[in-house]
């Protein structure tokens, strides 16, 4: 026997058998990020830049399973339970042990009284009780490794639930126990077929029904490894089943279905270490509609909304979002089973110009590369087509051909293309014999080619011989029922090999000791205030950031003399620690040439801040900087992730166009580009309308010291806004006009 608590488990233990519930989950957010004690490595900001692969081996496959609150009593909710668990014990070969204070035996199998009346020390407990925190103590001393905790009452009944829900988190991290749960079920004990081969996919759920679909891909072939329904997340996260996965050799792909995020660094790490591993991982992910719930200051903040920040960190470490179940399936399907692509071309082939042309405008918006055929392949296929149908690409056969030998050539001749690396054949509705020949031809060449084959079999009913038996009967060939799936699974196909060919971790760059920056920024924080402008753009200053000629000046006389030294024209502006948006309140004026107007606008703005009853801390004399693109580049605090740094079009109109990327750091040059490239408005960098190219290097430059800025002052600075930050002419830089910094 196991363990010294034999009889502790008695009245308490009977209130909690059969009470198991099932509740939405509530993220609870991890302790803080590990010392320099634990040897694992720290950014400069003192968060992880590795995180460990937890050894689920035993969870998935135990040699051993104590069910806690088992029964065999007919109407009772565990009955069903303990049923399925035993089922699936034997199924993967594991010794199961009820467990139950007051039955001898449970469906026949001896029953013992209480864990450490256990005759062996077992990998995994699954805990049917109301209640399991006491059971995690005692599972800890049995040294269990592993257990599923069912029960609801935790953090989504409101603060007493989240309360309790620590306290489970808090034993379990006590314990060195791994606990899935609470508010999970059964389905990481599903049946899994094990007459499938080829690469798998991996599920991750937080809502165990969401996975249903995913599931149900083994009836048509492919092949399901494991599923992890995490529930609350009290322990074991996303992340961790990320982090796993992404070794096994058995996975081709990670499907997932978020609802909420524990910690936005653990699921970078995990997300990373697919990346790494070439791993595609494809989630949905809940909240598209959530806006922040921030109060922002600064235009940074207004431009960066929650959901935005979890897609631009999903989209930099290669997590392919989708909207809806079945674009996961099928996304999450191509990328397990197809190789590698050996061009990123796609051509269209269809016995129809309409079906061609529909599906290639849909594809060709969606971002896919339709390149015209070269004229000696157009050649080519005009032996087998005739002469007045279109086959530069899309490729239009007119019918007839698939209906003999001519189909297989056409198929052929495409797909020894050089430029081609995706054909797509969609078939809106069967037309046998000639379909059935045509999607016999189609597997036939894929068995022969790496390239991949995708077909969609457009007909509502979907039990015709061709589709159920010739196409889903191939490994080869990629079926789809929709337009719409189809595109949006090549796209993630091409695109994730894109991202993962040369991939470099970011985290491996990413700084562990403050710069030389640092101790001047510091001495500039002023804990929970906002700073002026003339202290915000000495910030900017210590990070090598350039800033107008400017001087602070608190008279007439003195703004003239800057003015002489700082050189006409000059734009004089309010300076205090309370100013956010001047412009509104009349506090800067622009393009002042002589020594009276200097003096009056001078007079003006300290008068408008005496009514307005603004402190400040003198008037900004400023060198006026006229010819650029104005562009904005700042740092908000994201609950999830930390620090994250923006950048888009600027100027008085930035809320109005909303045209900005954000990336969370650390990220090297090579995304400080991509979120240039996402702007709408990005060919105003590029020069238009007679303008001069701008300096993209300065820009690209500025977006990375900012970002060092957050990570060394993440802790300290809440937001920052650079606006407008004016790009000049190519090779002379930028300079931040405007400033504000508020501090935590």
């Amino acid at each position: 026997m196991l363990g010294s608590t034999h009889g502790t488990l008695t009245t308490d233990f009977r209130a909690r058998v059969d009470a198991c519930g099932k509740t939405p989950r509530m993220a609870v957010h991890s302790s803080a990020a590990p010392s320099a004690d634990d040897a694992v490595p720290l950014d400069v900001s003192g968060r992880p830049l590795h995180a460990d692969v937890p050894d689920l081996d035993r969870f998935f496959r135990p040699e051993s399973v104590a069910v806690i609150g088992a029964s065999d009593a007919d109407g009772r909710p565990n009955t069903g339970i303990t049923r399925q668990l035993i089922a699936w014990a034997e199924r993967v070969g594991a010794r199961i042990h009820p467990v139950h204070p007051t039955r001898p035996t449970v469906f026949g199998r001896a029953c013992h009284a209480s864990v450490a009346d256990l005759p062996e020390q077992v990998d995994l407990a699954v805990l049917l009780v109301s209640d399991p925190l006491p059971v995690v103590e005692e599972l800890a001393e049995a040294k269990v490794r592993f257990a599923v905790a069912f029960a609801s009452g935790f953090a989504e009944t409101g603060g007493e639930g989240a309360a309790a829900q620590e306290r489970l988190g808090e034993a379990v991290r006590r314990s060195g126990l791994r606990l899935l749960g609470p508010n999970t079920n059964l389905n990481a004990f599903e049946r899994f077929r094990d007459d499938l081969d080829g690469p798998a996919i991996a599920l991750i759920t937080q809502s165990g029904h969401q996975g249903r679909p995913v599931h149900t891909l083994q009836e048509l072939g492919i092949r399901l490894s494991h599923w992890a329904p995490t529930g609350n997340e009290a322990d074991l996260e996303t992340a961790d089943f990320i982090s796993y996965f992404a070794e096994r050799p058995e996975v081709g792909a990670i499907a997932c279905y978020v609802e909420g995020l524990k910690d936005g660094r653990s699921f970078l790490l995990a997300a990373d270490r697919a990346a790494r591993n070439r791993v595609p991982v494809v989630a949905v992910k809940v909240g598209r509609t959530e806006t922040g719930a921030r109060t922002a200051a600064s235009h940074t903040g207004k431009l960066t909304g929650a959901d935005t920040v979890v897609d631009a960190a999903m989209r930099q470490f290669g997590v392919i979002r989708v909207d809806g179940l079945d674009e996961l399936q099928d996304t999450a399907a191509l990328l397990a089973r197809a190789r590698p692509p050996q061009a990123d071309g796609v051509v269209v082939y269809s016995i129809s110009g309409g079906t061609g042309a529909h599906f290639s405008d849909l594809a060709t918006e969606a971002g896919l590369h339709l390149p015209t055929l070269p004229q000696a392949k157009q050649d080519e296929l005009h032996q087998w087509i005739p002469d007045y149908l279109s086959v530069a690409n899309p490729v239009d056969n007119g019918g007839h051909p698939v209906g003999d030998w001519r189909g297989r050539k056409i198929i052929d001749a495409i797909l020894a293309d050089p430029s081609v690396g995706v054909l797509i054949c969609p078939i809106t509705g069967p037309f046998p014999p000639m379909s059935d020949r045509l999607a016999q031809d189609l597997v036939d060449a894929a068995e022969q080619t790496d390239k991949l084959v995708c077909v969609i079999w457009g007909s509502p009913v979907g039990t015709e011989d061709a589709y159920r038996t010739t196409l889903l009967g191939s490994s080869r060939v990629a079926t789809f029922r929709t337009f719409g799936n189809c595109i949006t699974a090549v796209r993630a196909y091409l695109g994730h090999h894109r991202f993962t060919t040369g991939y470099r971790s970011p985290f491996d760059d990413a700084p562990r000791t403050p710069s030389p920056s640092y101790r001047k920024a510091q001495a500039l924080m002023r804990p929970g205030q906002q700073l002026s402008e003339h202290a915000a753009k000495q910030l900017l200053r210590a990070y090598g950031i350039r800033v107008p000629r400017e001087q602070l000046v608190t008279s007439a006389a003195a703004a003239v003399r800057a003015a002489g030294l700082v050189g006409y024209p000059v734009v004089m502006k309010a300076s205090g620690p309370q100013l956010g948006h001047k412009t509104e309140l009349g506090l800067v004026k622009i393009g002042l040439t002589s020594a009276s107007q200097i003096r009056d606008a001078y007079r003006e703005l300290t008068d408008i801040a005496r009514y307005e009853g603004v402190p400040l801390d003198g008037i900004l004399v400023c060198q006026m900087v006229e010819r650029g693109v104005e562009m904005v580049v700042g740092v908000t605090h994201d609950e999830l992730f930390g620090p994250t740094v923006t950048v888009g079009l600027g100027g008085v109109l930035v809320e109005v166009l909303h045209d900005a990327a954000v990336r969370v750091p650390p990220f090297g040059e090579d995304q400080a580009r991509a979120m240039l490239g996402e702007l709408r408005g990005r060919a105003l960098l590029e020069g238009v309308r007679g303008a001069p190219a701008a300096d993209v290097d300065a820009l690209v430059e500025v977006v990375l010291r900012v970002q060092r800025m957050a990570l060394e002052l993440g802790g300290e600075l809440a937001e920052l806004d650079i606006n407008p930050l004016m790009v000049l002419p190519r090779g002379q830089g930028a300079v931040a006009l405007d400033a504000l910094a508020i501090c935590h």
